[in-house]
């Protein structure tokens, strides 16, 4: 059995003091101890060789493989798992060569703070990512507790709050939690003045106006929340086109003529994690897409400019596709052989040659095949009568 070389330790403000004695005795007879300033800063005293962060960061892992055969330790703030470095690692050095050592998460420590239970809040990062991210998840009640990427993201997300109806939602900074310099601040959003040490946790309690912009998780939005040229999978049809490419943790979409990128957004914001490549021609519509992706809390769709066919042939395996616009055979052909098995693949025609092909597809390979007719009711004169959108035809499979 292979022995673990490395430790990854996480180390809490209070410092060497706060490790158990195990940990403690591994810190102290490390050979080679890698971490941050902060982190060398909470563990002094040691003879070991002392090593910073490389940049870039990607560069860690060759690293750490290069002091392989010593006794190394890799300092990390809280929780080595949770959204931090030892994840990271994990997924890049054979797990049997690496004995983890948790601290309390600044997650668990803020809950104890506000007297939440983790149970019931929402845990984010927007550490080294994006804070547009967490616009997703703002929601009626909702209480979110954020790992921030320095002073200026409350104020940000503040911003974020106040623009979607949320202003009045109570906001805490809690920072140096657990140690001598522990800090908090108290505000709400609309007048979120503070200003904040670098190194901080937020707490959010979302509190909803009368006139706060609902944005559920669920899909179905309105299409009016979408900047668009008219062109667009409308919202009924979206939220029976989403149900049927199943959203699902990490998993990966092929947005094919992604238009403003409804779907493509949705999907995103469906499941923690998916991922989504929109291809679409037209640099006006990436343009309108990228837009709508900022604004409902999906900064990372990929957008693509090329044609179907031959802009599929080198993206990744997709675990969903969905095929809104250049429908032909040669383009379905493409995708259902990179569809990664139980995959779900969704097409909608509003033509009737597209709607042809459709029916000779659902002929050669099964799957459900239907027709969608949406009506709203809109006014007619001093009446009000019922308007029909364009009937969508749509056929749906799943790769077995």
């Amino acid at each position: 059995m292979m022995s673990a070389w490395l430790h990854i330790v996480g180390i809490g403000e209070d410092g060497l003091d706060g490790l158990t004695p195990a940990t403690r005795a591994v810190v102290d007879t490390a050979e080679v101890i890698i971490g941050g300033d902060r982190h060398h800063s909470l563990s002094p005293n040691s003879t070991a060789e002392r090593l910073a962060w490389p940049s870039p960061f990607d560069a860690l892992i060759e690293t750490l493989k290069a002091q392989k055969g010593r006794r190394v330790v890799v300092l990390a703030t809280g929780d080595p798992l949770w959204f931090s470095v030892g994840a990271r690692i994990g997924r890049s050095i054979d797990p049997a060569e690496i004995t983890y050592h948790p601290q309390l998460s600044a997650f668990q420590l803020a809950s104890a703070r506000m007297g939440w239970s983790m149970a019931d809040v929402e845990t984010l990062t927007v550490h080294g990512r994006p804070v547009e991210q967490m616009i997703a998840f703002i929601q009626p009640d909702a209480r979110l507790l954020i790992l921030t990427t320095g002073a200026q993201t409350p104020a940000q997300i503040a911003t974020f709050l106040t623009e979607r109806g949320f202003g009045n939602s109570k906001m805490t900074v809690l920072a140096a939690m657990g140690g001598d310099r522990e800090e908090r601040f108290d505000g709400t959003a609309a007048d979120w003045d503070h200003k904040v040490p670098a190194f901080n946790t937020l707490a959010v309690d979302c509190v909803a106006a009368p006139d706060a912009a609902l944005l559920p998780r669920v899909p179905g939005l309105a299409d009016d929340l979408f900047v668009h040229d008219g062109t667009m999978t409308k919202q009924e049809v979206r939220a029976v086109t989403l149900a049927k490419l199943m959203p699902m943790r990490g998993a990966l979409l092929w947005d094919v003529g992604t238009g403003c990128g409804s779907v493509a957004v949705e999907w995103m914001r469906a499941a923690r994690y998916a991922r989504a490549i929109g291809i679409e021609p037209r640099a006006d519509r990436r343009a309108m897409a990228a837009q709508n992706a900022l604004a409902l809390g999906v900064p990372k769709l990929e957008l693509i400019e090329g044609l179907v066919p031959e802009a599929l042939t080198t993206l990744e395996s997709p675990d969903a596709i969905f095929i809104g616009g250049g429908l032909s055979m040669e383009t379905f052909d493409m995708a259902w052989a990179a569809l990664r098995p139980l995959g779900r693949l969704v097409a909608n025609a509003v033509t009737l040659e597209s709607e042809r092909l459709l029916i000779d597809l659902h002929k050669s390979h099964g799957g459900q095949l239907v027709k969608l007719q949406i009506n709203r009711a809109e006014p007619v004169g001093p009446f009000t009568g019922w308007r029909p959108n364009m009937p969508v035809t749509q056929l749906s499979l799943i790769k077995r």
